[in-house]
């Protein structure tokens, strides 16, 4: 026998076995107990909640032979032919893709004939909002007065679709989501059938991501055993399996953003790329991360409504503290119209790495939540004693304001060293050598000298100097530097800032070195 699903191999067969929805399931079995069975039912609610399992084990319960407290047998004759799809009692239809007014017309045609054995004929008609206008209508006077002996069950997921004069004439059943813990409970109880050994935490990020869907969970589970088949299933190969991203990646990131440390971010988002994870989802769940730092930063009572561990509450409730409100919602509306854009784009992580970079610097936008970052930020200079640069606004204290420019200190050819001689000779094609990503980030370089035999590397551009002074960079340029003049020079790297000096205050290495000097007889 070939392989079945868990969905489908361990779909409810009786009302008990249903999960998270309690409040449909007594009202349907207090209904059969009493015999006040309803012509008309209309279910709504989100994929995968059970609509249709009900559906059928309301068609079962009405037709059972012995039913047991409301709920079918699945003994008698009439449960057997209904669970193996042999009665012609229960007629499913599936109106995407028999939404004609044809259709209809067949099933109120064959209604006028009563059923052969049972006692019902139960029409169950899914994704029912998909009927044309035609079709509804031809399905309106016999949904309103039909015969005794037969009872239409509608399902749907979007029920705002459906005529009102449709709604009308049923009763109507709204499923809820099913909740992250009876989830897992279900999960775990399967698995212990199955025979499989899992990690909790890895069966609770099952749940999660299965969005309030009992039938989507075991879809992922499914898939997460099939790729570790035999293994016990850990929360790490689930994350791997899945292409979701752990919390702590998180952390890592919004305390990133917060220093304004563009090149980090990227950096951290190039090891999820590499590592294969799913850019949307990481944008959804780190929306959903600061969402609950919103919720904690707001509420001493948020705690009791986010779904995670005891150690992510301390983690939350610290970093939490790190920011206010307002810079919260900042990242989550430019996280927010991320996700839209993420949809129909063909080059998402650039369009990630951009959002990154707008969460990073605020001054990006002109957004009253992105002024206000803008501002807390200087206050938090402020604070640290970073004087920050005071702006004239009046035109007649400008010649005060002004001071007369730094001249750049004189140095002769001569009192350079040897080898940063040849450095300057050879800069160009030094860093034609450089990888495409450290060259790339040379733009506003300037080569000057430095302490005894070292080559300083200005930069204006303070992204391009933290991107290039890693270590692993400054490593590369002196490697590439001793491939060119057989010699090992230090590099050292400074950021300019036009606030306090001037790049100009430096010698520029490229130029000294092409002086012509001259002599007065």
């Amino acid at each position: 026998m070939s392989y079945m699903a868990l969905y489908r191999k361990f779909r409810p067969k009786e009302f008990e076995d249903v999960k998270g929805q309690d409040h449909i399931v007594t009202t349907l079995t207090n209904q059969i107990k009493a015999d006040r069975i309803g012509h008309a039912y209309l279910f709504c609610g989100t994929r995968g909640t059970g609509k249709t399992t009900i559906a059928k084990i309301l068609a079962k319960a009405v037709n059972c032979e012995h039913p047991v407290d409301g709920s079918p047998c699945n003994e008698c004759a009439m449960c057997k032919a209904i669970n193996t799809q042999t009665s012609m009692n229960v007629i499913e239809i599936d109106a995407a893709s028999n939404n004609g007014v044809d259709n209809i017309r067949e099933i109120v045609d064959e209604v006028q004939y009563s059923p052969t054995e049972g006692k019902y004929k139960v029409y169950i008609i899914d994704e029912v909002h998909m009927l044309s206008t035609g079709a509804f209508n031809a399905l309106l006077k016999t949904l309103e007065e039909p015969p005794s002996y037969v009872i239409f069950i509608l399902a749907t997921t979007e029920a705002h679709k459906i005529p009102i004069t449709i709604l009308s004439r049923c009763q109507r059943y709204d499923f809820k989501r099913i909740t992250i813990d009876v989830i897992a409970d279900r999960l775990h109880e399967l698995l212990k059938k199955e025979g499989i050994e899992a990690e909790d935490k890895a069966v609770r990020f099952v749940a999660k991501a299965a969005d309030g869907s009992m039938r989507d969970g075991l879809s992922l589970l499914d898939q997460c055993i099939a790729f570790y088949l035999g293994e016990t299933l850990t929360y790490d190969k689930v994350l791997e399996v899945l292409g979701a991203v752990d919390i702590e990646v998180f952390s890592r990131m919004y305390r990133h953003i917060i220093r304004n440390e563009v090149v980090s971010a990227i950096e951290l988002l190039e090891e999820l790329v590499i590592a294969g994870r799913e850019l949307t989802q990481f944008v959804t769940d780190f929306t959903w991360y600061l969402r609950n730092l919103l919720l904690v930063k707001t509420s001493d009572q948020a705690l009791d409504i986010i779904d995670v561990s005891t150690e992510q509450q301390a983690i939350l409730k610290q970093e939490a503290t790190l920011l206010d409100a307002d810079t919260i919602m900042r990242y989550i509306r430019v996280l927010s119209e991320l996700s839209n854009q993420l949809k129909y784009a063909s080059q998402k992580r650039v369009l990630v790495e951009v959002a990154l970079i707008k969460l990073c610097k605020p001054a990006m936008e002109t957004n009253l939540d992105s002024v206000l970052d803008r501002i807390r930020q200087l206050e938090k200079k402020v604070e640290e004693g970073v004087v920050v640069k005071e702006v004239s606004t009046s035109a007649t204290e400008l010649p005060e304001k002004t001071e007369k420019k730094e001249e750049a200190p004189v140095i002769y050819p001569d009192a350079i060293p040897e080898d940063l001689k040849q450095v300057a000779k050879n800069w160009h094609f030094i860093v034609g050598m450089l990888s495409s990503a450290v060259r790339s980030m040379m733009t506003s370089v300037r080569p000057s000298v430095g302490e005894g035999n070292t080559l300083l590397l200005l930069f204006t551009d303070e992204l391009e100097k933290t991107y290039v002074g890693t270590e692993e960079h400054i490593k590369e340029i002196q490697e590439v530097i001793k491939d060119k003049i057989k010699k090992e020079i230090i590099v050292k790297v400074q950021y300019i800032n036009e606030g306090h000096e001037s790049v100009d205050n430096f010698v520029d290495l490229t130029k000294i070195i092409n002086m012509k000097i001259e002599y007065e007889d």
